[in-house]
């Protein structure tokens, strides 16, 4: 299965794993929506896990080339929907990141409130430049919430790619552990999460947030 759902001890454990480089389409968005609404509503904190060696690689590359100008606005809208599910959801989110974390992979990554990522030669970076691509509203708003403001340049138009210890300094990870201690490190983070009053983290959270979540939603196709 691409995406499973595991709850225990009030901490809903979203796992992300399609065999591969979890390529995001948009049979994958519909799946990943439903799953983190079951989430929010049967856990007290989120985990959201990738695979052994990447949490995610982006949007897919093979299937975009095919897909038509439709299926394409509904995918990055697809993609800001995400963004604002788990930037804005009221529950304590963390991500187990198990390796490489590629464009729209690092804008899940982002969205994030706590962000546990492995050691070693792991990729992350918005390589839309590299690619040719204009950057999506929602990750132009999540990269300039999330990322040191010095950087943006060098990280989001001019693609630079970097490993885990810079994404530690840079602002997309908040702590580095070796790679078998990654979900136990996060599991254990949400469990603590978990115990905040869900009320108060939740509007407090928003309070900081709604102004960058109001401009993604603003953007076209309301994402």
């Amino acid at each position: 299965m691409t995406i499973s759902l595991e709850i225990t001890d009030d901490v809903a454990q979203i796992t992300l794993d399609d065999g591969r480089a979890n390529a995001i389409n948009l049979p994958w968005i519909d799946q990943f929506l439903e799953t983190f609404t079951e989430a929010e509503k049967s856990a007290k904190a989120i985990v959201i896990a990738g695979r052994d060696g990447i949490f995610s690689g982006g949007f897919d590359l093979k299937w975009m080339p095919t897909a038509n100008a439709e299926e394409i606005k509904r995918l990055l809208d697809g993609g800001g929907e995400i963004v604002t599910r788990v930037y804005g959801s009221e529950r304590p989110v963390v991500a187990a990141c198990t390796g490489h974390a590629i464009a729209m992979g690092l804008f899940l990554l982002l969205s994030c409130d706590t962000r546990i990522g492995a050691s070693g030669d792991f990729k992350f970076g918005a390589n839309e430049t590299m690619n040719g691509m204009n950057l999506p509203v929602f990750a132009s708003v999540i990269t300039k919430e999330r990322f040191d403001p010095r950087k943006l340049t060098e990280l989001v138009i001019q693609s630079r790619m970097f490993g885990p210890e810079d994404a530690l300094a840079l602002g997309a990870l908040d702590k580095v552990v070796a790679p078998d201690a990654v979900l136990d490190t996060a599991r254990q983070m949400a469990k603590l999460l978990a115990q905040l009053p869900g009320g108060a983290y939740g509007f407090n959270k928003l309070s900081i947030r709604q102004p960058a979540i109001d401009r993604i939603k603003a953007t076209s196709g309301g994402y």
